[in-house]
């Protein structure tokens, strides 16, 4: 019976560990409702293509909360977010210019599948902007542009605003990968129905236990974490219930 409770208090311990490091490791998800969203029955969606940041963003931004890159408080499309303190290096690099369509398709192969709602594939979007000429970063006009053509309920945007590949391996890398994307679904009249904001830069197992070990203990790729914030934010998604994939 001595060994059963000693056993029992160990597995105990280390499931408080788990949570209090979790827990200190930041929120790398956040959304948020308009108030208005009761009014609103949202049956169909345009994927619009996300668009990518063009400024050049300070690599390894740490805080010990949520954090987002510099270029994110600049984006008009982001969400306020805490104050925060960060330790910023000198070197910068730009996102690249396919981070928009890898998050897009990470997207449309889950949200194809989602009960509840009919999603139209960004190639339906992509069509409606080429044939009006939009050049800007999609934004909220040319979400109500896309949902009135289309003929949906809402349309859903968003914008890659980091995305840096690891440098080293599964089993070290320095800096790791680091990613992150927001999304707003607008409505056909306009309304912001729901934003969604995903940042993250994996951080080591002393301060992340959970994700680490959600991740078997290893480095991830860039694209890799882009599939988990997308997982992750759709969890928060109020619209339609995740269908086979």
């Amino acid at each position: 019976m001595s060994m059963m409770n000693n056993k029992g208090w160990s597995m105990a311990l280390v499931g408080l560990a788990l949570l209090a490091t979790a827990g200190c490791s930041g929120s790398k998800v956040t959304s948020k409702s308009s108030a208005e969203l009761p009014r609103y029955q949202v049956r169909t969606i345009a994927l619009v293509p996300f668009t990518t940041l063009t400024t050049p963003q300070v690599r390894d931004v740490v805080a010990q909360t949520f954090s987002a890159p510099p270029g994110a408080r600049r984006s008009d499309m982001a969400l306020a977010v805490p104050p925060q303190i960060e330790q910023l290096r000198s070197q910068t690099s730009i996102v690249p210019i396919g981070a928009g369509g890898k998050v897009t398709q990470l997207l449309w192969s889950r949200l194809k599948s989602q009960q509840g709602v009919t999603v139209l594939s960004p190639g339906d979007a992509a069509k409606v902007l080429a044939s009006q000429a939009v050049q800007s970063p999609a934004g909220p006009a040319q979400a109500m542009l896309v949902a009135k053509q289309l003929k949906v309920d809402a349309a859903l945007i968003g914008q890659v605003l980091v995305y840096q590949e690891r440098v080293g391996s599964r089993f070290g890398a320095n800096p790791p990968a680091t990613v992150g994307f927001e999304a707003k679904l607008v409505a056909a009249d306009g309304q912001v129905l729901w934003e969604g904001n995903y940042y993250e830069r994996q951080r080591p197992m002393i301060e992340d236990m959970l994700g680490f070990f959600e991740r078997w203990g290893m480095f991830v790729t860039a694209d890799e974490l882009a599939g988990y914030g997308v997982d992750h934010m759709l969890l928060k998604f109020p619209f339609g219930t995740a269908g086979e994939r």
